[in-house]
């Protein structure tokens, strides 16, 4: 633990972190009964210091933690984390081993490769997923996945732009905004941080943002995922052309995080590029299992430029080659398997279970006289207990069932008296969840 408090004896030597300390800058590090630490001349980032509470879901696993160590003997139940637990398909892993055994000769062997990601793996997405969209081979950039190109995205722009994000989200968009500078003060009142736009996304109006002035005011950059995280819903091609014709109107980029577009089961489009005019990230963790092996990719539209005419993706390329080093190589070998005629259909068998896990447990909450949405076009099922706070009926089901759930206010005050449930598990846990649920609500 780092601390700035001092035994007695130690008070002459070191000051408050406040107090410019040149010549200790340096000095070895002092053993007290309190941890390890010294005090520096560095000022900590104020935007650091604007974040409020720890990110949702480190604070989900230490909870976690806490629940198991005072249940030892009771099994845990995990429906919270978006964190696969089926087995990656053979035919992709196999192409991953082979590659890594090919490492240890000298014909197979290669160390770095290109920042951007292979050019066969490129045009593979290109081809494969964005078949008829217009989207070039050179327009995508293969990364170590979607959460962290949304904080590379943001280095392309300065501290003054201003942001709109869905209420509810994905609480990365939120808390990289505050890291760049962009979030203003932060509203114990209501939840929110001033200088972002919340776009509120309810049943109401059916999870898709008011996009008239008065509700949605023009911003820079505009954060949308679809299908979205946490309430499951996937935008219709009328609401992306509305989104769409927004962006114009008021100059803004879209960054759209696709990353569940492959549960995608009626015709709600799976890439904003079937509606022209924006960029899209998104990843191969959800849909091939590699939220431990890591593999997404963002596309930059060469024509998409800046309001002085700079190409967006030439500084995207320089940021791609400034603070990443490329995927590992074994991951886009998997990438490639999964592109290929029996990987992309062993990929989608994949889906197709956890969506019947999906089902399962939206039709156990509506069999309880709940509310519940999404399920069908994404992973996530978003369920309402009027009433109630989000964190109290998290810790009454924790409680209770010993089933690990997320609460809606996670992703951001729009989620208040929601919480999501994921259908990532295997199938029997997901049917013992599901009993487990009705013996508390029945």
């Amino acid at each position: 633990m780092m601390h700035c408090s001092q035994p007695p004896s130690m008070s002459s030597i070191c000051r408050p972190c406040a107090v410019s300390v040149p010549n200790l800058t340096r000095s070895v590090p002092f053993i007290n009964e309190r941890g390890v630490g010294h005090c520096t001349s560095v000022s900590r980032s104020v935007n650091m210091e604007s974040l409020r509470s720890g990110y949702l879901f480190p604070e989900i696993t230490k909870r976690e933690l806490e629940h198991r160590q005072k249940y030892p003997q009771e099994k845990l139940i995990r429906l919270g984390i978006g964190d696969t637990t089926e087995p990656i398909p053979d035919i992709i892993t196999s192409s991953m081993a082979e590659y890594a055994l090919a490492l240890s000769t000298v014909k197979g062997y290669s160390g770095y490769g290109a920042e951007q990601g292979k050019t066969e793996l490129r045009v593979a997405i290109a081809e494969k997923l964005y078949r008829n969209m217009g989207v070039k081979g050179n327009e995508v950039f293969v990364s170590d996945g979607a959460q962290c190109d949304i904080s590379r995205l943001q280095m392309l722009f300065g501290s003054d732009v201003t942001v709109a994000v869905q209420d509810p989200s994905f609480p990365a968009y939120i808390d990289s905004s505050v890291i760049f500078g962009r979030g203003g003060n932060f509203e114990e009142k209501t939840g929110q941080y001033g200088n972002i736009s919340y776009m509120k996304c309810c049943p109401e109006n059916n999870f898709f943002p008011n996009l008239s002035p008065y509700y949605t005011p023009k911003t820079d950059v505009i954060f949308f995922c679809s299908p979205n995280n946490p309430t499951g819903n996937a935008a219709t091609r009328q609401q992306l052309k509305q989104l769409v014709e927004f962006a114009k109107t008021n100059g803004s980029i879209i960054i759209y995080d696709s990353s569940y577009a492959a549960f995608i089961s009626d015709d709600s489009p799976r890439s904003i590029y079937e509606i022209p005019g924006a960029k899209e990230v998104s990843s191969f963790s959800k849909c091939a299992g590699f939220t431990g092996v890591r593999l997404g990719w963002t596309i930059v539209p060469e024509e998409l430029k800046y309001s002085n005419g700079f190409p967006v993706i030439k500084d995207f390329d320089r940021i791609m080659c400034t603070c990443f080093n490329g995927a590992a190589s074994v991951s886009q070998a998997g990438g490639l398997a999964c592109l290929s005629q029996e990987g992309y259909k062993a990929m989608m068998d994949v889906v197709k279970y956890y969506k019947e896990n999906a089902k399962i447990i939206a039709e156990t909450m509506r069999s309880l006289g709940m509310k519940v949405y999404g399920g069908n076009n994404a992973p996530y099922i978003w369920v309402h207990f009027p009433g109630q706070t989000s964190w109290d009926v998290f810790t009454e089901i924790l409680n209770k069932t010993h089933i690990m759930t997320i609460p809606g206010t996670g992703f951001g005050p729009a989620g208040q008296g929601y919480i999501r449930l994921s259908a990532f598990g295997h199938r029997q846990t997901v049917l013992e969840a599901s009993q487990r649920l009705r013996n508390l609500y029945n």
